[in-house]
């Protein structure tokens, strides 16, 4: 997230317990955190790690080695040292949000989400663990969560972007459209900005007006090309304009410095399954479910291109798992019936067309009495 700088916590003091043992080992720890202070990681490694092969249970080692790994971007090495010195010292906020951290710097953002939750239950008034929730929930779909969570923030602080930011884009996205054009004003006050830009063109796209999101959007995407989600958004406004390819090429982008956005994957996804690439877009939308577990958007769509590749019965396990967790889900009713009709189920099948008829009836019924049908 732009405007978002998620910082290590700081080394842990150890003076006064390190000159209270000065023993040969107790010296190891000394100058290893000498090491890392002056910006010598490796040889603080180095040394952290020789020191808790004499004591592997150090809860200051182990916590100032997460952090030294950290620093050099290995971030597996980092969570396995934290996960350790959480063992010892559970409820530790200060490794909790390091933890979260290194979570989220994998892509592991559901994960980061649970550490920094408990960070944000022990201390609610702490901006940054904070911020990384809402950042992680975000990413995660939880939109009401991420205003829940903010809104006494934004009222704190109004003229914090990054708080303004998030808020923003959550009530956007959870079609607040009155409490969003508040946040974003704030944030067009600051002039023209990529973020700015983006959330106006997220707005129109909610809003189905198409050709102003892609001029928002693109000019959103020129301004700040490595803007989380912009090339994203674009992408959905491409495909909503009837351009495919380009859309295809927007969520590429998106994908080459956010690996783990959940959007671009499960676009990318379809169009590959329509242009029968099969395996490719098995590959997008085991990623998107990886991203979302559960997601039933992701899981219809492998449903599909089990379908298509002859996996019938993993499909029609799937699809009747879909429509038993969202009855009124019409495209997998629809699909439900095909697969039936494939497997000699004509009764199966014509129940599933009826239901796809009423479905259909009850949607019509509520579009004439003027309800909003999504």
């Amino acid at each position: 997230m732009t405007g978002l700088r998620f910082l290590a916590v700081a080394l842990l003091a150890a003076g006064a317990l390190l000159d209270a043992q000065p023993d040969a080992t107790e010296e190891i720890l000394k100058q290893a955190i000498s090491l890392h202070q002056a910006g010598d990681i490796q040889g603080a490694i180095a040394g952290y790690q020789k020191y808790l092969a004499s004591r592997p249970d150090s809860f200051m080692a182990l916590s100032n080695l997460g952090a030294a790994f950290a620093r050099t971007a290995r971030y597996e090495d980092a969570i396995a040292q934290y996960r350790h010195a959480l063992k010892l010292q559970p409820g530790n906020s200060q490794v909790e949000l390091n933890l979260a951290l290194a979570y989220y710097k994998t892509g592991r953002k559901e994960l980061a989400a649970v550490e920094a939750e408990k960070v944000n239950r022990a201390a609610p008034d702490q901006l940054q663990p904070a911020l990384l929730l809402a950042d992680c929930w975000l990413a995660m779909g939880k939109d009401k969560k991420v205003v829940e969570l903010m809104t006494p923030f934004s009222a704190r602080r109004p003229d914090d972007l990054a708080i303004t930011y998030l808020l923003g884009t959550a009530l956007v996205r959870d079609n607040q459209v009155e409490r969003g054009q508040v946040v974003i004003g704030r944030i067009l006050r600051n002039g023209d900005s990529a973020e700015s830009h983006l959330l106006l063109g997220t707005t129109k796209l909610n809003a189905r007006d198409f050709p102003a999101a892609l001029a928002d959007l693109q000019k959103a995407a020129e301004l700040n090309p490595n803007l989380p989600d912009v090339y994203s958004f674009l992408g959905l406004a491409q495909l909503s304009s009837g351009d495919p390819a380009g859309a295809a090429e927007s969520f590429r982008k998106e994908l080459a410095s956010n690996p783990q956005d959940y959007m671009s994957n499960l676009q990318l996804g379809i169009l590959m399954k329509q242009e029968e690439k099969f395996d490719q877009a098995g590959v997008y939308l085991h990623r998107a479910l990886e991203m979302r577990p559960g997601d039933v958007g992701a899981r219809f769509q492998l449903a599909g291109v089990d379908l298509a590749a002859g996996k019938t019965e993993a499909a029609r396990r799937e699809l009747e798992a879909i429509v038993k967790e969202v009855p009124a889900y019409i495209e997998a009713h629809v699909t439900l019936a095909t697969v039936y009709y494939r497997l000699k189920l004509k009764e199966n099948g014509d129940r599933e067309r009826a239901t796809v008829q009423k479905l259909n009836r009850e949607v019509q019924a509520k579009q004439q009495r003027g309800i909003n049908v999504k």
